[in-house]
């Protein structure tokens, strides 16, 4: 039994910060440099050994500010380990639930992860496990941006290797805890669930279902698009998940071509000219029975604010173009 207090290799075990199945995450401290935080890993079921293998493997040279660091690893000790380098802060998540990304951010966040991805790809690691859960999310990225470096990490390789073999996938998925593991499949390209040989391309279909569930707060259901959910969302995003969200042989070839494009679609939002004065709005329509005293939102019959570009009641776009900023491409 796993205990606070316990000592697991040089590092003395704090606080439990995480865990399923596979067994538990814990930050710990040095035994002796106290001030150094690690996070550690630690199966609790033999069968989770071979898992922490392959994440310990997997992770070894893969040096990337966008890549949780491994620090220590000795799968063979009596209470096998991986120690990490410490994130403070969450997952992607709760940000995701809680609805505070902006478009921008959003899109800052997923370069971060793709960038990530180029660099494990250039080193024939395949992730396969790429989840809101696996993306961390710094304390200081309030202050100093999803850009800076460190305040987006990818980490749990704990399904990756460097090769295109899926039998660990199909290991989990016949073991006894199959129903804790499969609530990645969501996430899981159509090849991986398949049980096929699988490539970079099932990371980028991953990045494609978190691209769309930052920008709308759901992951994709039928073939509707991030703009039709969320106004505020360019369609030149769109472009950028169908390619992502897509079959093997049209999807993006990449990581990295993904990345192209996801910056490509917020560079060409963000140079389009600014309407100096807003657009009329749409004609009053007619609310029972009779014209409306004022202007009102064609969809739920509510009246804006003056100026507004979209209805504070429903979200209906009002006007033909809305109005960017040219600079930062933020709404005026």
């Amino acid at each position: 039994m796993v205990r606070s207090g316990q000592r697991v290799g040089e590092y003395v075990l704090d606080e439990r910060i995480g865990g399923g199945a596979f067994g538990s995450v814990w930050r710990a401290h040095h035994h002796a440099w106290v001030d150094q935080i690690v996070a550690v890993k630690i199966p609790s079921d033999p069968a989770y050994v071979r898992s922490l293998q392959d994440e310990g493997y997997a992770v070894h040279g893969l040096h990337h500010p966008n890549i949780a660091r491994a620090i220590g690893f000795d799968p063979y000790a009596a209470t096998p380990y991986l120690v990490t380098e410490y994130v403070p802060g969450t997952s992607l998540r709760p940000l995701i639930e809680s609805r505070s990304l902006s478009v921008e951010q959003s899109v800052e966040i997923l370069a971060r992860v793709l960038e990530a991805l180029s660099f494990a790809h250039g080193k024939n690691v395949i992730h396969r496990d790429v989840k809101p859960e696996n993306i961390l999310i710094h304390e200081e990225s309030s202050q100093r941006g999803f850009a800076a470096e460190g305040m987006v990490k990818l980490t749990d390789f704990g399904l990756g290797q460097k090769t295109t073999s899926t039998q660990s996938i199909q290991m989990s998925m016949q073991s006894p805890a199959a129903p804790e593991i499969a609530g990645t499949v969501e996430y899981m390209s159509p090849e991986q669930r398949r049980g096929d040989k699988v490539d970079a391309r099932a990371d980028v279909y991953a990045c494609g279902v978190i691209l769309f569930e930052m920008l709308t707060g759901s992951r994709p259901s039928g073939i509707e698009m991030p703009s039709e959910l969320n106004a505020q969302s360019p369609r030149a995003l769109d472009e950028v998940y169908r390619r992502a969200y897509a079959r093997l042989e049209t999807r993006f070839a990449s990581a990295k071509e993904m990345l192209d494009a996801l910056q490509g679609a917020m560079s060409g939002s963000r140079t389009r000219p600014a309407t100096l004065t807003p657009p009329p709005i749409p004609p009053p329509i007619r609310l029972d029975g009779g014209m409306a005293s004022s202007l009102s939102c064609p969809r739920c019959g509510k009246r804006p604010g003056a100026g507004d570009q979209f209805c504070i009641h429903c979200g209906q776009q009002l006007v033909p173009e809305v109005r960017r900023c040219p600079s930062c491409g933020f709404y005026p």
